[in-house]
């Protein structure tokens, strides 16, 4: 009797990470791998490793996001269970130049990104500084249960003569 609650109750987990998952992926964005450094070696499975991804704000063409995080190796990090750590830095540049396809909010989530099988998403969200006419990208990772504080952040700054269109 046992064993069929512990069947349910990992069914029941597994739905609900496909429900939150399927939620946040509304501000996924395909990121693009420029490069990565390993970091330890591993007998079985990919090295331990370092990452730098570009992510392209969709509302703001010419600005892209570089984010270097670890990602775990191994078996379990070869086959995508493994749990990566909740640090990441990042960088956004302005790559050309700078064209807004909407009016944009104070804040918002502009990436997401899975961390962890169940619960843990790594988020670069869009600040709009209009005093400064700068755009500030936080990145942090959130976990169902407990977050994390590690957090790093950048700012772009706007051309004066095209101001930020606010919704």
């Amino acid at each position: 009797m046992r064993t069929k609650s512990l069947a349910w109750k990992s069914l029941a987990l597994l739905g609900l990470a496909a429900i939150v998952g399927g939620a946040a992926s509304e501000a996924q964005a395909a990121s693009e791998q420029v490069g990565e450094v390993s970091t330890a070696f591993r007998w079985v499975g990919r090295n331990d490793r370092v990452v730098v991804e570009a992510y392209d704000d969709p509302k703001v063409q010419g600005v892209t996001c570089y984010v270097s995080r670890a990602r775990t190796g191994g078996v379990k990090g070869t086959v995508g269970l493994a749990e990566d750590r909740a640090e990441a830095s990042i960088a956004c540049r302005q790559v050309g130049a700078v064209q807004f396809s909407a009016k944009l909010p104070l804040q918002e989530d502009v990436f997401t990104e899975r961390m962890s099988v169940l619960f843990k998403r790594l988020h670069i969200v869009r600040l709009v500084d209009p005093k400064r006419n700068t755009l500030v990208y936080l990145t942090y990772s959130d976990k169902l249960v407990d977050g994390s504080p590690q957090n790093s952040v950048t700012a772009v700054p706007v051309p004066p003569g095209s101001p930020i269109p606010l919704k």
